[in-house]
């Protein structure tokens, strides 16, 4: 199993991951927040292409994650797997798309991957978030969550790779030009993880099967690459992790589990 990252921000969302077992390949695409040609364009860049996916996941219907997705699955017949509450919120429910209807924590298998939908804390109709398996590792992904539960402690323990959300600085956010309101919607319980929160999530799971670590949907205007990787290498210590920043422009490359 690969996954690799399209783009990780505020301005669109987009991971694919990838699971191979003898002479057949499975791809998917976690989120899919930016244009129908840009996502192909990004794509292409990482070896792939729309057509040959075999399903488009979304986690919640906010434009940085939903994007182009109704228009690739219908141009390329995918199918278009969320929760009730997302396709609802963007009319995925009276669109002419394969819709594929999820639930908290009842696993999907779709080719070669098990999929585990989870549900989080967020400010979203039904948002879910993901855990994909090959049967031998299991790749955990969380982002766009206000706080943590133990709910996601659970699902998150023992994986062999994270997607954690480090959205914001605590100190940046409090000093920047946002109004209130935003500020207050951002840090609330159903917004955003900062880096601190995302540290004592990390702090709380079982790490022993721990190989990558992607601080991923970082503000480009309250937060730094480096402060997110000092929060995560403070929990860390000297554990043979490799933690990786995902961009908004260029995401992160191929990383093999």
């Amino acid at each position: 199993m690969r996954f690799a990252s399209l783009g990780s921000g505020s301005e669109g969302n987009a991971l694919l991951v990838e699971a191979r077992s003898g002479a057949t390949t499975t791809r998917v695409l976690l989120d899919c927040g930016f244009s129908a040609k840009e996502v192909e364009r990004r794509l292409a860049r990482l070896g792939a292409s729309a057509e040959a996916l075999d399903a488009i996941l979304i986690t919640h219907e906010h434009s940085d994650h939903i994007g182009s997705a109704l228009t690739l699955a219908r141009k390329w017949s995918i199918p278009l797997y969320m929760s009730w509450g997302t396709a609802r919120a963007v009319g995925a429910d009276e669109a002419d798309v394969d819709l594929q209807v999820l639930w908290g924590d009842e696993a999907v298998a779709i080719g070669d991957l098990g999929i585990l939908p989870y549900t989080v804390p967020h400010d979203a109709r039904e948002p879910l978030q993901y855990v994909f398996s090959n049967g031998a590792s299991r790749l955990g992904v969380l982002t766009d969550v206000g706080t943590s539960t133990p709910h996601i402690s659970s699902v998150l323990s023992g994986c062999d790779a994270l997607v954690l959300e480090c959205n914001h600085d605590l100190r940046m956010l409090a000093g920047s030009r946002y109004p209130q309101s935003l500020k207050a919607r951002i840090g609330g319980n159903h917004g955003h993880l900062n880096n601190d929160a995302a540290a004592e999530i990390l702090a709380s799971l079982d790490r022993s099967r721990l190989r990558h670590l992607v601080a991923a949907h970082l503000s480009q205007q309250n937060n730094l690459p480096e402060l997110a990787r000092a929060a995560m290498a403070g929990v860390l210590g000297s554990e043979p992790v490799e933690v990786v920043v995902a961009s908004q422009d260029e995401g992160f490359a191929w990383l093999s589990l």
